[in-house]
């Protein structure tokens, strides 16, 4: 069987929602990205066969196939095809999943596997409200909620903190943590993997963003802690704005080749896949998929979690994140090395793409060799990525 491989990988930094990449439309925003890693990787753009991108909020902007509107606007020849899927938010490294599956079967030798969302011009929701303003609930078959406890992922959330008896403190550490790590690696320049744009500023000046605008390198310990929590008002809580992942606006894509055409064709391949999975989960807790999946991912690579040098696990909320860590004990100086998505922000369809090229840059940066990438994904679901690298 043909090997998968990585070549490169880029995002954008994650703006806040009606932050710096306000004026900056989805699909257009995908297509400089596109550019970049073309730019990045050195691979002749005629040679890209299809682009897989994952977007949540397939509506509005990001409807009628961003993947290939992306393309016509990017120096990608009009050749290139696309296709848009969603896996909620394990939606772009699903993309990542697919390209490497089709260069693996033989039916292509180049393939980007890429993800886009902006939750400031396509809100959540604007897919099934039809232009209404509605929740996930108001529309969703009744016929579902006979069968499962369907909740918000904030109340699964905060059953998660139950379970696992997590503190409001264990938490708001685990986010000032966050932003602590993520700030350091921007004062570092640690960021490679981040491809800049044109944004706007505040004042509505032309701007050009090159790193995530969520990150706090300065915390205001005291707001954190009296922040009102979001999903429980009666106060038997603790997920906060805080210490969950922030609403923003981002787009990744990720270049993967057959191992034998890019070494022929010149280029260095910075990876190998070990393991791709995607799990079902209790679509009540719905955030725990991240368990299982790891489990599955590392026995299918044959690696224990001892072996990992860098993990990659989405900040949704700060409960996912610890409670995994409970069950499979790992060396939490390796994960998320460099913050996560309560400091740099979670553009849904973009994050998985974005994890992935981070978690590339950091073993890098580390000379590691060993990385996973895991995600939660709503109604109970997960993806699990283990990549070597070359």
């Amino acid at each position: 069987m043909t090997e998968a491989v990585i070549v490169d990988a880029v995002r954008t930094p994650f703006g806040r929602r009606g932050g710096a990449l306000r004026e900056q439309r989805p699909d257009s925003l995908l297509a400089h990205t596109l550019d970049g890693l073309i730019d990045r990787s050195g691979i002749a753009p005629e040679k890209i066969e299809d682009v897989v991108d994952g977007t949540v909020t397939l509506a509005g902007e990001q409807g009628a196939n961003p993947a290939r509107l992306a393309v016509l606007l990017s120096e990608l020849p009009t050749t290139v095809s696309g296709v848009s899927l969603n896996r909620m938010c394990g939606s772009s490294q699903q993309a990542v999943h697919f390209a490497a599956q089709a260069v693996s079967a033989g039916d292509m030798d180049y393939v980007i596997g890429s993800g886009v969302e902006s939750m400031t011009r396509a809100p959540m929701f604007l897919d099934i409200g039809l232009g209404k303003q509605v929740s996930d609930f108001d529309v969703l078959n009744p016929e579902l909620f006979k069968r499962h406890e369907l909740i918000h992922q904030g109340e699964s959330a905060e059953r998660i903190s139950d379970k696992w008896s997590l503190s409001r403190n264990d938490v708001d550490e685990f986010a000032k943590e966050s932003h602590r790590r993520a700030a350091h690696a921007q004062a570092a320049g640690s960021y490679k993997e981040i491809v800049s744009v044109d944004a706007v500023s505040a004042e509505a000046q032309p701007m050009i963003l090159d790193r995530d605008e969520g990150v706090r390198a300065q915390l205001d310990e005291a707001k954190i802690a009296s922040l009102k929590l979001a999903f429980r008002p009666d106060g038997n809580g603790i997920v906060t704005a805080a210490n969950s992942s922030q609403i923003s606006d981002g787009a990744s894509a990720v270049l993967v080749a057959n191992k034998d055409v890019a070494l022929a064709d010149g280029l260095k391949p910075k990876a190998r896949f070990r393991a791709r999975v995607a799990v079902g989960s209790d679509p009540m807790l719905q955030l725990t998929g991240v368990i299982p999946a790891t489990q599955r991912a590392l026995k299918k690579a044959g690696l224990s979690m001892d072996d990992l040098d860098w993990i990659e696990i989405n900040e949704a909320f700060a409960s996912v994140v610890l409670s995994w860590a409970k069950e499979l004990k790992p060396d939490m100086d390796k994960v998320n090395p460099w913050g996560g998505a309560i400091a740099h922000g979670h553009p849904l369809g973009a994050t998985g793409g974005g994890l992935m090229a981070k978690m590339l840059s950091g073993l890098e940066a580390t000379d590691g060799t060993f990385g996973l990438q895991v995600m939660c994904i709503g109604h109970g679901q997960a993806t699990a990525t283990v990549i070597e690298r070359i």
